[in-house]
């Protein structure tokens, strides 16, 4: 199955159990846009992804739902914690998904994790049609509640942390884009998280998620002391 001349996928497919999928699909969704723009005659994986966000917030809610007695804010802000951009990114780089993204020229020094989580959730839509719920269960079950059970906290959480902090406080809380530089294909992003119209973060990243994430993370810090 040639899907990237450097990577075969057979192995993944085997390993998790999904010989028999789409394979045009599949594809598809490990197409970015960029690649797609090259290739005229290629879709790319946004409306995959769609899907697949779909999929996993309903395996995971359910998941939360059938396994503790959490309050409904408390399932929201847990699963937050597991469905966010870092975590996405951490699932597919361990699983090896990121080795088969294809991207255009002027891409491929920057297939950040804003791709990669969104091919992580692409895929998943591909299982969800190729085979059904079930099997996007079974996956979900083997990649993402294993850290679920671990309680564990990815970097992208501290964006809810902060939200959960400052509403307790009855608190205002706004991120604000203050600058954006480069190239359209290797754009950075400045931003400001303010409280109570006071900046107490800054974060800078590839996308204007990662520096929101980043923003927080540092307004965090400052207000938590």
């Amino acid at each position: 199955m040639e899907m990237n001349n450097k990577y075969n996928l057979e192995n993944f497919l085997k390993k998790y159990n999904l010989e028999g999928i789409n394979e045009e699909l599949l594809k598809e969704a490990l197409t970015h846009s960029s690649y797609s723009n090259e290739h005229k005659h290629l879709k790319n994986y946004e409306r995959l992804e769609y899907l697949g966000d779909a999929v996993l917030e309903l395996i995971t809610s359910e998941y939360f739902y059938k396994n503790t007695d959490f309050k409904e804010g408390i399932m929201t802000k847990k699963r937050a914690g597991f469905v966010c951009e870092q975590a996405l990114a951490h699932y597919a780089k361990e699983i090896g998904l990121n080795n088969y993204i294809l991207v255009g020229h002027g891409q491929e020094n920057n297939v950040n994790d804003t791709i990669i989580a969104d091919v992580f959730e692409s895929v998943l839509g591909v299982i969800y049609l190729s085979f059904g719920l079930d099997k996007a269960r079974d996956y979900i079950f083997q990649i993402v509640v294993p850290y679920i059970k671990k309680d564990f906290v990815f970097f992208g959480d501290y964006k809810t942390i902060l939200q959960e902090y400052v509403q307790t406080d009855k608190k205002s809380l706004e991120y604000v884009l203050v600058n954006e530089y480069g190239e359209a294909h290797n754009k950075t992003f400045e931003v400001e998280v303010k409280i109570n119209d006071i900046v107490y973060g800054r974060g800078i990243g590839k996308s204007k998620k990662e520096a929101e994430q980043k923003a927080a993370f540092d307004a965090y810090k400052k207000s938590a002391k």
